[in-house]
């Protein structure tokens, strides 16, 4: 996939990895569709990139939003190329707390954006992938989703956030085989611990003991 002139949706664009994403697409010649529930910073980063750049307001979750997001961006942009699944929430608790059992909100809650968000945003830009004109391969696409390290060695505290990234892995093989048929790549990356604005949310002493677990060098990755 030639990112000059292609174009990208990017879940989770106004921080973190998903506008290190943005901001390196465009950089090299790409148009990039932000979606995410950040307005304000959405609006900025979109504003500050110029015409190659759309923010489209989005709860990931919700269909009507992703679709209405999907729509906007092929209508301004001509097609959609790729789509990156970077939204996502990490807040931890522990399934016995001290105050109880963990609530099932919580839960849910993760589930929902993590997982399920990702599902809704794979099928709908999918929909419209296959409109695209391959390429010389038959190309027709790239998706990139966002799963973690701790699909595969979560910590204490990450029992829903390991779940539901351990679903994005898990359905990751099927569908890439299921969309092999029309010319779409789909892959999953499991990005170790960075400093996006959902860690950095957390007490600076977690941060530094998370950095300090890292072998080398000990500290935090910098989208």
């Amino acid at each position: 996939m030639d990112i000059k002139n292609s174009v990208a949706v990017v879940t989770g664009g106004a921080s973190g990895l998903g506008e290190a994403c943005v901001r390196n697409f465009t950089a090299r010649g790409g148009k990039v569709s932000i979606l995410d529930f950040a307005e304000e910073r959405g609006r900025r980063i979109a504003s500050e990139l110029g015409e190659g750049a759309l923010f489209c307001l989005t709860d990931i979750t919700k269909e009507a939003d992703v679709q209405a997001a999907i729509h906007k961006t092929a209508e301004t942009f001509g097609a959609i190329h790729v789509a990156v699944n970077c939204a996502g929430v990490g807040t931890p608790a522990k399934v016995l707390g001290r105050e109880g059992p963990m609530d099932m909100g919580h839960f849910n809650k993760v589930i929902q954006i993590n997982l399920v968000g990702t599902m809704n945003v794979v099928r709908l830009a999918a929909e419209q992938m296959v409109k695209n004109q391959g390429n010389e391969d038959g190309e027709k696409g790239v998706m990139i989703n966002t799963a973690s390290v701790a699909a595969f060695d979560g910590q204490i505290g990450q029992a829903a956030y390991s779940a539901s990234k351990a679903g994005v892995v898990g359905m990751t093989l099927p569908i890439a085989r299921e969309f092999a048929e029309y010319g779409i790549r789909l892959m999953t990356i499991a990005p170790g611990i960075f400093g996006t604005p959902m860690l950095r949310g957390l007490p600076e002493n977690v941060q530094e003991a998370l950095g300090n677990m890292v072998p080398f060098p000990k500290r935090l990755g910098e989208p």
